[in-house]
């Protein structure tokens, strides 16, 4: 099958699934349905992104967002400790991030990382589209939103045809995430978000797979009216040939898992957080996280976004 409509049916089908089993015109307003009822609900998450995982939220149409993200060294373990003054002075991955609202549904962005897998110097282009979103009264009870990307990287090839780095053809340079994001605010305090993921690499190392599911698990707990605790998890099926690949390559694979503090200042967001994986793309951390909490090979990191308004203003 080819490999792109492989990939919009593994992001459609959780819709599909909801489509079958009820009639979407039920979420339809009707003559009977009050005003309130089909109200959005407002601020389920309060950033693009939980920590690792994506968040349903978009820039408005007409706007900019700027992100900068960051991912410190190990704090602990081997590479870890003062020496390293617990991880700081080393960077483990580097983002920088446009994303622009072509309306208040569909966004699209751009990006560049440093990368942290045998796979490095990535641009990454993605689209986000808001298929459903919870109104008031639960008539329509869930948010549903779909992420893809694309990612190319840009370095030189390795020598090694056994390696993921080593690029007979430039396609082989690429990979590409599908990812549907559903959510729910609770209360003005809690949101949960569920994510099942498709991961496809064009080329893998000797015995590896070039597929990969995982669902992620999000969620934020709010505790003043500007701050917030935030976590993210995300459970990787093992896909056959992963076990063996990690295996023969000596390294272990663990599962990533963030926890952090978001705190809002004005127009900008920031979110101060801690986490076991290296790199900042699903594209990465997900199939390739082989660093764990109970080893001290967790880092601290940070996001900051500013949006940018280019609508024009009435006078």
């Amino acid at each position: 099958m080819n490999q792109r409509l492989r990939i919009v049916l593994v992001v459609m089908l959780p819709v599909f699934s909801v489509t079958a089993q009820d009639n979407m015109e039920n979420y339809l307003p009707s003559e009977t349905t009050s005003e309130k009822d089909t109200i959005p609900v407002y601020a389920t998450f309060k950033s693009s992104k939980i920590i690792n995982a994506r968040s349903n939220e978009l820039v408005h149409k007409g706007e900019l967002d700027f992100i900068i993200s960051h991912r410190f060294g190990d704090a602990g373990g081997h590479y870890g400790g003062f020496k390293t003054f617990y991880g700081t002075d080393n960077a483990a991955d580097i983002k920088i991030a446009l994303d622009y609202g072509l309306s208040d549904r569909l966004a699209i962005g751009i990006s560049r990382t440093k990368g942290a897998t045998a796979i490095r110097q990535l641009l990454e282009a993605n689209c986000k589209y808001k298929l459903l979103e919870q109104t008031e009264k639960d008539r329509i009870p869930l948010g549903i939103t779909f992420f893809g990307n694309a990612v190319v990287s840009t370095m030189s090839s390795n020598v090694n045809p056994k390696v993921p780095d080593h690029f007979d053809t430039f396609s082989d340079r690429w990979s590409f995430v599908a990812q549907t994001i559903i959510v729910r605010k609770f209360s003005s305090n809690f949101s949960l978000a569920l994510l099942p993921t498709y991961t496809h690499y064009n080329r893998v190392g000797y015995r590896d797979s070039n597929d990969v599911f995982a669902v992620g698990i999000g969620a934020r707990a709010k505790l003043t009216k500007r701050m917030a605790l935030i976590a993210d998890y995300f459970y990787t099926f093992d896909s056959g040939n992963r076990k063996a690949y990690f295996e023969k390559n000596g390294l272990p694979f663990y599962n990533p898992l963030a926890a952090g503090l978001e705190i809002e200042t004005g127009g900008h967001v920031f979110q101060l957080t801690f986490m076991n994986n290296t790199a900042l793309l699903e594209n990465q951390f997900i199939p390739y996280t082989t660093t764990s909490w109970k080893k001290g090979q967790f880092r601290w990191g940070f996001s900051i976004s500013r949006p940018f308004s280019f609508k024009r203003k009435n006078r």
